[in-house]
């Protein structure tokens, strides 16, 4: 399970912008982490285009955004077409990664149980280790609240 304070479990998965995309490439940066659970639906679509307005601010403070769903490269890659989207969606199919970050599991939908990818929201420092966790992310005013702790982080 992610702990704040403790080392971030390392991935190395497919990426739309190709190639595969390592926590090891992005060392010395900050990484904003985010896990959706399906390509074109409205939260998630509302949350990859709050994250893609708010890119300026996130790249000035050295930080990038990664977006995690078990959709394919094929998914990743129309979505991110269509919204214009400016950062790497990465596909986990197997959902390994979902599980090591926690952002796997029981979710309770109109009284229905069901297991499922859980939004969620990493805050990696530039020396690999979890800053923040956002466990059950509420899609209105999250980015912002992403923003005000990558500021706090910057500042300590």
């Amino acid at each position: 399970m992610i702990k704040e304070g403790r080392k971030a479990p390392a991935f190395n998965l497919p990426s739309s912008s190709g190639g595969k995309l390592a926590l090891k490439d992005l060392a010395g940066k900050y990484v904003i982490v985010y896990f959706y659970p399906r390509d074109n639906t409205p939260g998630c679509t509302t949350e990859a285009n709050d994250f893609n307005k708010a890119l300026r601010k996130i790249k000035a403070s050295d930080a990038v955004v990664i977006g995690v769903s078990k959709d394919s490269i094929e998914s990743h890659c129309k979505f991110a077409d269509k919204y214009k989207l400016k950062f790497p969606l990465l596909s986990d199919p197997d959902g390994k990664m979902l599980e090591k970050y926690g952002a796997w599991g029981e979710k309770n939908m109109y009284g229905k149980k069901s297991m499922g990818i859980i939004r969620s929201t990493v805050l990696i420092g530039p020396d690999g280790k979890v800053l923040k966790h956002f466990p059950k992310v509420k899609v209105k005013g999250h980015v912002d609240a992403v923003i005000e702790a990558l500021n706090e982080a910057r500042s300590n």
